[in-house]
C-alpha cells in the first residue's frame, strides 16, 4: 500500500536528510513532499540531486507560518513531519518576537490542517531546551528522562523564546491529537549535528572560527558538557518512531547517550582536525546555557530498534570536512 508523506521544513538540515532516507526506502506509488519557504533551508545542489534521483519526491515552496500556507497540499497524508521552525540562539536573543510569532503560527496552522485534511500521524520536532531552566533548580537528572518538569527559569531572557514555543507546541499537539483522533509523536532532539546545518550551532561556529584562523580560539562555557547526536542517527530515530505501533501521543528523547564531551575538549578535537594544537581560551558561558545535557533514551530503545551508529570522532570528522569544503567554495557540492 502506497504512503503519502510530507515534511514541513523539508529542505532544512534534518528535513532534507530525512527526505533522502525516506526516498531510499520508498515503495511503488509512495509520495514524499518537501515543503519549505527557503528562509533557512535552500534549494541547493543537495536538493536537486535528491529530485534527480527519486521521482517520488517533490519540493513545494510555501510558508507554513502564514494563513493558507498549507493550501499547496491536497488530500490527507499518512505521515506528517513538522520540522519547520525559527531556531538558533542568536535569532532567539536578537528577534524573540519573530520566534514567538512564526513558531506558534506554524504549529497552530499545521495542527488545524491535520484536522481538516484528515491526516493520520504527525511528528512534532521539539527540543531538550524545554527543560534547560530546570538544571539551575536541580530538578533535572543526568541522563535526563522524558518525565522531567519543563521549566523556564528566567522569563525575561529572550534565549528562552524558542523553548517557550516548543513547550507550547508540545501541549498543543497533545490537545489536538487527543481531541481530533490523530496520533502525535513528539521528539525532543538533543544536540543533533552534521553537515549542512548552517552556522547557528556550536560545532559549525567553532569550525568556522577555526577555519578562518581565529587565534587564540575562544570557547564559551568550556567546562559545560553535551551529548551530541550525528544527524543520520537522529533521522533514523525519527523515522523509526513514526513506524512504531503507537496509538496515543508519545514524547520521546532523540539523541546519543554513549558519549558526553566538554566544550573545551570538543574545541580541542576540532583544532586537531584542522592540524592545529588543541589550545583555546575559556570564556564565560552564555546566559541561560546549562552545565550538562545528556538524554536518557531508554524509551526510544523500548519503542524502536534504534541504536546510535556514528561515534563522536567519526561525526566530527565528517562535519568538519564538510565545513572545510563549504567555506572554501561558493557552494558545497554533494
Amino acid at each position: 500500500m502506497s504512503r503519502r508523506t510530507v515534511i514541513l521544513g523539508g529542505t532544512g538540515f534534518i528535513g532534507l536528510q530525512l527526505g533522502t532516507r525516506l526516498a531510499e526506502l520508498a515503495g511503488h506509488g509512495d509520495e514524499i513532499h518537501l515543503v519549505d519557504n527557503f528562509s533557512r533551508g535552500r534549494r541547493d545542489a543537495y536538493v536537486e540531486a535528491l529530485l534527480a534521483k527519486h521521482a517520488c519526491v517533490r519540493v513545494l515552496e510555501s510558508d507554513v507560518s502564514v494563513q493558507d500556507g498549507l493550501a499547496c497540499l491536497t488530500g490527507s497524508y499518512d505521515h506528517v513531519y513538522l520540522l519547520a521552525s525559527v531556531i538558533g540562539v542568536r535569532r532567539a536573543e536578537t528577534h524573540p518576537e519573530e520566534v514567538f510569532r512564526k513558531n506558534t503560527r506554524m504549529i497552530l496552522n499545521t495542527l488545524e490542517w491535520m484536522v481538516t485534511s484528515g491526516s493520520k500521524r504527525i511528528f512534532f520536532s521539539s527540543t531538550s531546551e524545554n527543560y534547560a531552566g530546570g538544571y539551575a533548580l536541580d530538578v533535572v537528572p543526568i541522563p535526563t528522562p522524558e518525565t522531567v518538569p519543563l521549566v523556564i527559569s528566567d522569563i525575561e531572557n529572550p534565549r528562552f523564546s524558542y523553548a517557550i514555543t516548543k513547550i507550547w507546541g508540545e501541549a498543543a499537539a497533545i490537545a489536538f491529537a487527543r481531541r481530533y483522533g490523530f496520533t502525535a509523536v513528539i521528539g525532543r532532539y538533543h544536540n543533533v549535528y552534521g553537515p549542512r546545518m548552517g552556522f547557528d550551532h556550536v560545532i559549525p561556529q567553532l569550525s568556522q572560527r577555526i577555519l578562518e584562523g581565529e587565534i587564540p580560539l575562544r570557547v564559551y562555557g568550556a567546562e559545560q558538557t553535551r551529548a551530541f547526536c550525528y544527524v543520520s542517527d537522529g533521522v533514523e530515530a525519527t523515522r523509526l518512531l513514526m513506524e512504531a505501533p503507537l496509538n496515543d501521543t508519545t514524547i520521546v528523547h532523540i539523541g546519543n547517550d554513549r558519549e558526553e564531551v566538554a566544550m573545551g575538549e570538543l574545541a580541542g578535537r576540532l583544532l586537531e582536525l584542522a592540524g592545529r594544537p588543541a589550545i583555546y581560551v575559556p570564556q564565560p558561558a552564555p546566559r541561560g546555557s546549562v552545565e550538562r545535557r545528556a538524554p536518557d533514551i531508554a524509551r526510544l530503545r523500548a519503542l524502536t530498534p534504534y541504536e546510535p551508529q556514528v561515534s563522536l570522532a567519526d561525526g566530527l570528522a565528517r562535519t568538519f570536512e564538510w565545513y572545510r569544503r563549504a567555506l572554501s567554495a561558493p557552494v558545497a557540492e554533494p
